[in-house]
């Protein structure tokens, strides 16, 4: 199967040689640590880049957006208690969350706070729109390498992960239908859409199949190389 195709048809987190055996690893290899940050940080940078373009907010926080203007409540807090309602759903879909699933919320946002001031500000439209599509393929590269370490993933990650073991379908378009269901609630409730907004609902669930297929196709050739 060509890159291309495997990109949209991935179905399961590769098994790689610095995955954790089991999420709950309260003693992971240090080499399976390194990646996991690797892959947060690379996924704090890429959301850093798409909110440098100034081209729109990801799904979810519009969705946080429309629940803020609906009630009393701020975007952060909105944006916690939809975290937290996606964790309760972790539990029918079976996910076992670990050491990643707590460092997602903290390297992700110290990653943001580390590299948004020297992010560009583009102006130009154009700009703005490779900007954004720049993010959001580091956003995807930087999921495939956390979450082939296999310490638990973040909350939407791990309803990603749960839908497609319960359907079977590709982790791709789950992805993409999770982030049209996001958006779309969000806006009917009064969040703001901007074309960046778009990009990432429609370009993320590929730019995770690129993240994750990258990560198994360089694990294979590792291994490959030692056999030889």
């Amino acid at each position: 199967m060509g890159f291309l195709s495997r990109v949209f048809t991935i179905k399961k987190v590769p098994n790689v040689s610095w995955s954790s055996e089991f999420p709950l690893n309260t003693k992971p290899k240090l080499t399976t640590l390194i990646m996991l940050v690797i892959g947060l940080f690379l996924f704090g940078l890429g959301e850093a880049i798409i909110i440098g373009s100034g081209s729109g907010v990801s799904p979810w926080t519009v969705l946080a957006q429309g629940i803020s203007s609906k009630t009393n409540l701020s975007v952060g807090m909105a944006t916690f208690l939809i975290s937290i309602f996606i964790l309760i759903f972790w539990v029918p879909l079976k996910q076992i969350p670990g050491i990643g699933t707590i460092l997602n919320a903290i390297i992700i946002a110290s990653a943001i706070d580390l590299t948004l001031g020297f992010i560009p500000k583009p102006e130009l439209i154009y700009l703005k729109i490779l900007q954004a599509s720049f993010g959001i393929l580091i956003v995807g590269i930087g999921s495939g390498i956390y979450l082939a370490s296999n310490l638990g993933p973040g909350p939407r990650d791990g309803l990603m992960i749960g839908l497609q073991q319960k359907t079977n379908t590709s982790i791709p378009l789950i992805r993409t239908i999770i982030e049209i269901t996001a958006v779309t609630v969000g806006w009917f409730l009064g969040g703001i859409v901007g074309i960046g907004t778009i990009l990432f609902v429609f370009g993320i669930g590929p730019c995770v199949g690129v993240g994750l297929t990258l990560v198994e196709k360089v694990s294979k050739k590792r291994i490959n190389k030692l056999e030889k």
